[in-house]
């Protein structure tokens, strides 16, 4: 149905929070006005925020039964703030959470069971990936908000000065990024040591982390070894950038590419803005997005990444009315179309990639690299997985282990996480 929320969710919602009111446990309703609902936004407080805090007063002149409590939160402090609203009843009517806390906090009982309710009405209108990735135990547990993915970005300029083309495979990324040295002086490409920017050499050689469907923990397999070892040689030779293993890496790595000091890196959509700002892409024109390079195996891609927006189960019933009503309003077309244009983020319905949101040719670029996007498994472990990889990684690249001891290292850590899986 497309009001109200299912009746069995309901029940079960009310029963985990008999007392509580939501509204990060400060509601201020009137027995006569309007329900107050309490949002944490996760997004960039200077980048983002704007345009949501905008969406929200246009919901509420259209919505005058309803009022909205806007809070930033800050993203690396946001899940454990909500862990621990959650746990003690105080947790805010919506969140904005990132696709790999969606699984977790349902484990938890943390989240409303959306199917079935107002804030899903236009569920086949999101893309069938992103939908399946909210969901845990069948269940859907949030409303694709805005999706990401990794992608070589390129200087198309300095590409076009060395006679390349975007490579489509990491042995074609080290030839380009040669020539690109010699024929501009200009490093050709510039890797992370982050996880996160790591997982993509693991698809290229048809591997993961872990199998969750079998339950084992594959990230000492020959063919991680093989993607690690991939990742590994793209800090040595040249045109390629040495590791860069200080806090600021991500910080000078991102320096480096918007103002024309390195020629490539693999980065995700949250920076095109930050991309424009830069010198060398003044001319939006000038910025070349391609699919992450393929490994040895034929394939290619990158993590999906992104947010829902989901509903505490501890809220009431006029609470979680209200939240599932401003969640419709914030995942649709035109607000989705809103937030494109204003933030230069990818929507997570078709529907919303309108002409207009399309002539930025970074959100254009982004669409296309988005169907390599490798959707994360159901699994409420899984986004932890990479805190182990972070730290050995990060030694690896620095020369302070050898690989096959920082995988080991971190196949004990994750064990830890998954203690049913096997090695």
């Amino acid at each position: 149905m497309r009001r109200g929320i299912a009746a069995t969710a309901l029940v079960a919602s009310l029963a985990l929070a008999a007392t509580a009111c939501g509204g990060d446990g400060d509601s201020g309703d009137k027995a006569d006005g309007p329900v107050t609902i309490t949002w944490w936004d996760t997004s960039n407080a200077t980048n983002e925020a704007p345009t949501y805090q905008a969406l929200v007063k246009e919901f509420e002149a259209a919505n005058k039964d309803v009022k909205v409590k806007y809070v930033n939160v800050p993203f690396d402090q946001a899940q454990n703030k909500f862990d621990t609203a959650a746990g003690s009843k105080g947790a805010p009517d919506v969140l904005r959470s990132e696709v790999g806390w969606t699984p977790a906090f349902a484990k938890k009982g943390f989240f409303l069971p959306l199917d079935g309710t107002e804030a899903l009405a236009d569920e086949a209108k999101f893309k069938p990936n992103l939908i399946e990735q909210a969901k845990y135990e069948g269940k859907t547990y949030g409303v694709p908000f805005t999706t990401d993915t990794l992608a070589l970005v390129y200087n198309k300029e300095l590409f076009a000065k060395a006679g390349v083309e975007a490579p489509t495979t990491w042995e074609d990324l080290k030839k380009a990024a040669a020539t690109i040295k010699d024929k501009t002086g200009v490093d050709g490409y510039w890797g992370s040591t982050q996880a996160y920017y790591a997982q993509s050499f693991l698809y290229g050689e048809g591997t993961d982390t872990v199998d969750a469907d079998a339950k084992k923990i594959t990230v000492t397999s020959p063919e991680a070894k093989k993607g690690y070892g991939t990742w590994l040689d793209l800090f040595d030779g040249k045109g390629l950038h040495k590791a860069d293993t200080t806090a600021d890496a991500y910080a000078h790595i991102q320096d480096a590419f918007v103002n024309g000091k390195v020629a490539s890196i693999v980065q995700g959509p949250w920076e095109i803005t930050n991309f424009y700002k830069g010198s060398a892409f003044q001319d939006k024109q000038n910025l070349g997005i391609a699919t992450v390079p393929a490994g040895s195996s034929g394939k290619a891609g990158a993590p999906t990444g992104g947010h829902n927006l989901s509903v505490y189960a501890g809220s009431d019933q006029a609470h979680q009315e209200a939240a599932l009503k401003f969640v419709n309003f914030m995942t649709s077309a035109k607000a989705q179309e809103t937030i494109a244009l204003k933030n230069s983020t990818l929507p997570t319905r078709d529907d919303a990639y309108t002409a207009e949101v399309k002539a930025d040719p970074g959100i254009a670029g982004y669409q296309t690299v988005l169907s390599a996007a490798q959707p994360r498994p159901a699994l409420p472990e899984y986004s932890s997985l990479w805190g182990p990889l972070d730290d050995e990684l990060l030694e690896v690249a620095g020369g302070k282990e050898s690989l096959d001891k920082g995988l080991s290292d971190a196949e004990i850590a994750i064990a830890k996480l998954v203690p049913d899986f096997t090695k």
